[in-house]
């Protein structure tokens, strides 16, 4: 698939504090693109930096298949819809006088505002006094201007920000609709069972270092998910040595892979410790996000 975002080695340090090391992205054409990492980790650092607003203190970017400099800047910017932060908007104007102060800044056509109100499904509220919209219809509003030149890349930071649950599903409804449209959509988030839902490449960033890049199934690959053996006589089976902690349904152990479950099956078999199940317990994305971040290691 081509390359809709690339970067070598983009870092970006403020003063003693490096807020982004090293980073190669790698974001394809036409995904919805879940960039996770905890509170700190160089998220909106880096979207800033994709979008000029910030200049790398080392490293490369290509969108689109061009280096962004400052001479390319102004050239790349009509194909790259933003929203960083909290959403646009003048709340003493209604959702249309604001998006006709953004057609007139990018000299665009009413006809381009109707078809950025209606795929946000605003057309109804755009009269409305923006001070007056709820929450999720800021956000809407925002993801409106962003999409008015109809963009070929759209970055979101935090667009789910504050929303109810119904808000939530509208927006990452609109995401993928998008992404099937064929526009490439970069989007942050700490809501991750949303991104689990929405996003088919997964980017995560801890301490300001990529440490997995790649589908929701390399991802899990990633981390090995704790095994429980059913048994009736937990006790047995821990007096054999096994580094295993005990919980109601028997005895449980953490990051034994395949053949360390083999041997341990084995081992409680020949022993004479009956078992009733082997099971790995089913891991979320945000257990495995746990366990990745947590442990800082590179991948």
């Amino acid at each position: 698939m081509n390359s809709v975002i690339t970067t070598h080695g983009l870092s970006k340090t403020f003063k003693s504090h490096t807020a982004v090391d090293g980073l190669n992205l790698h974001i394809p054409q036409g995904v919805v693109y879940g960039f996770l990492g905890p509170n700190g980790s160089g998220k909106s650092t880096t979207m800033k930096m994709l979008l000029g607003l910030t200049q790398p203190t080392s490293g490369d970017i290509e969108i689109l298949g061009q280096p962004l400099t400052r001479a390319s800047r102004t050239k790349l910017l009509p194909s790259i819809g933003s929203m960083i932060e909290a959403p646009p908007g003048y709340g003493h104007l209604t959702g249309r006088e604001n998006m006709r102060i953004v057609a007139d800044m990018l000299d665009l056509s009413a006809a381009q505002i109707d078809h950025a109100l209606a795929t946000v499904r605003l057309t109804e509220q755009q009269d409305k006094l923006v001070r007056n919209y709820s929450l999720g219809m800021k956000q809407r509003l925002g993801i409106a201007m962003a999409l008015a030149r109809d963009p070929a890349l759209l970055i979101l930071d935090e667009p789910t920000n504050g929303l109810d649950p119904a808000g939530i599903e509208e927006i990452r409804t609109l995401l993928v609709h998008l992404a099937d449209r064929g526009i490439t959509i970069m989007v942050s988030s700490h809501l991750l069972d949303e991104i689990d839902k929405m996003a088919s490449v997964l980017g995560i960033l801890s301490s300001g270092k990529m440490i997995f890049q790649g589908s929701r199934d390399q991802l899990f690959e990633q981390s090995v998910p704790d095994l429980i053996i059913e048994t009736p006589d937990p006790q047995a089976a821990l007096a054999l040595g096994v580094t295993a902690s005990r919980v109601p349904e028997g005895i449980r152990f953490s990051g034994i892979d395949k053949d360390q479950t083999a041997q341990v099956v084995h081992q409680l078999a020949v022993a004479g410790v009956p078992i009733h199940e082997v099971r790995r317990v089913q891991q979320s994305l945000e257990d495995v996000f746990m366990d990745l971040t947590g442990r800082g290691g590179l991948l």
